[in-house]
């Protein structure tokens, strides 16, 4: 499990370990307003072999050019622009594009393909156990700090004193992480 991006969906290409990775909008697509939203790509309908993209008013969105998008770590992606033939006059232009102009669309093909495997592994039996799994477990620190110690909101206000009680908490955790260690003898060596 990760985050879901091209590049962590590539990454996993090449390995044996296979990638159970969330969709960013897994929850959200479930949701009727989702569905219905018209300016979403996932909404419009696309011809492969034309290689076009259909808006619910029946315009369409044909490829203007095709380039390269580079990330912060420096992983480069191809990626499809696509622009509306004419949204003058469309009654639901308000609904599907901010811009002045004329609706576009920026698509990574390799992208949505990564996706819907990710998706198909999700949604299998296996998939559907590993986020089981992974919902019922919160993070082992967290999990402490918020269940065995009832950490559960801020005492103070203001970002100097937030910062001060969260440092008074994981200090806390550690100590307690080292007096354990102490009274197993997992030390390795003793501090007096």
């Amino acid at each position: 499990m990760g985050y879901e991006s091209e590049e962590n969906y590539t990454y996993f290409e090449g390995k044996t370990t296979e990638g159970y990775i969330k969709p960013q909008n897994y929850e959200r697509s479930k949701t009727k307003k989702y569905k219905s939203n018209m300016a979403l790509r996932e909404n419009m309908a696309y011809d492969p072999e034309l290689d076009e993209y259909t808006c619910q008013a029946g315009k369409k969105l044909r490829v203007v050019y095709v380039g390269k998008r580079k990330s912060k770590s420096g992983f480069e992606a191809e990626v499809t622009y696509y622009g509306c033939e004419n949204c003058q006059g469309c009654p639901y232009k308000k609904k599907c594009t901010r811009s002045k102009g004329n609706r576009t669309l920026q698509v990574s093909k390799k992208f949505i393909d990564q996706r819907t495997q990710s998706l198909e592994r999700l949604t299998n039996k296996k998939g559907v156990l590993l986020r089981m799994n992974r919902s019922i477990q919160s993070e082992g620190a967290f999990r402490v700090i918020k269940q065995d110690y009832g950490f559960r909101q801020f005492l103070l206000r203001g970002n100097k004193k937030i910062f001060t009680e969260t440092l008074l908490v994981a200090m806390g955790y550690n100590f307690n992480k080292l007096h354990n260690k102490i009274q197993q003898n997992r030390t390795g060596r003793q501090l007096f």
